[in-house]
């Protein structure tokens, strides 16, 4: 289901471009706030969930999945070179699940470990925080990676109209609305560290609810992607 050729195209497209300098900058934003903050208050608990929370769960994880996710698939089909990779006989389930896995590792390496480091850092004493909000972090990226493929291959504005979600639904309205929770990725995501840190980040919102969500998403995410580029246009118009 992996094409190691396709693997490498996509590292080359994520980190070949300004986008992947990004990457780079994401990760250090939030450690070296974390620092910041560990010299100036100390080993705080309440500090620690906001920073996790509020800064790697809302902010770093989806943008992280945005623009690694949007950086395999839209630039191909803006430039039209998508059409010499389906003309190859190669399932385009293998490509999504090829592309969306240089994703996941991106994540992997510039959301889920950097949330790491900095959750030691706030809290070295409580690890179970950090692990927590990493492996939440983490389950959160593969599920915006998949929605966010799927958005890269139905509008070439998929930076954009991502952008536009992630702070009007999950950020505006899901801070308004309680019932939006059961539709948030990033309300899953929070509910996923609960078990493993030992906090409660939502009353009302379960684990195993959060889990299968996630999945679902995920799953569904992936093959509508692979339908979609089963049907997509050779001759690019699309």
């Amino acid at each position: 289901m992996i094409s190691p050729t396709i693997v490498r195209l996509g590292v080359r497209s994520v980190f070949g471009r300004r986008r992947g300098v990004i990457l780079l900058v994401l990760p250090l934003v939030l450690i070296g706030l974390s620092v910041l903050l560990r010299v100036l208050v100390g080993e705080d608990t309440t500090a620690a969930r906001a920073t996790l929370q509020g800064l790697g769960l809302v902010v770093i994880v989806p943008l992280v999945a945005l623009i690694a996710t949007s950086a395999l698939l839209a630039p191909e089909i803006d430039d039209g070179s998508i059409s010499y990779l389906l003309a190859k006989p190669i399932s385009r389930h293998t490509i999504v699940v090829s592309k969306l896995a240089v994703a996941v590792v991106c994540v992997v390496l510039f959301a889920a470990l950097p949330v790491l480091v900095a959750g030691l850092v706030l809290l070295l004493e409580e690890p179970r925080v950090a692990l927590g909000f990493a492996l939440g972090g983490l389950a959160g990226g593969v599920t915006y990676c998949a929605l966010f493929a799927l958005l890269s291959v139905m509008t070439r504005h998929a930076v954009v109209i991502g952008l536009i979600y992630l702070l009007v639904w999950e950020g505006l309205v899901g801070g308004l609305l309680d019932g939006v929770r059961w539709f948030s990725v990033t309300s899953w995501a929070g509910a996923l560290v609960e078990p493993t840190a030992d906090l409660r980040l939502d009353d009302n919102l379960s684990v195993g609810y959060a889990a299968v969500a996630m999945v679902v998403v995920t799953l569904v995410g992936t093959w509508l992607t692979g339908r979609r580029l089963r049907a997509f246009n050779l001759t690019g118009d699309e």
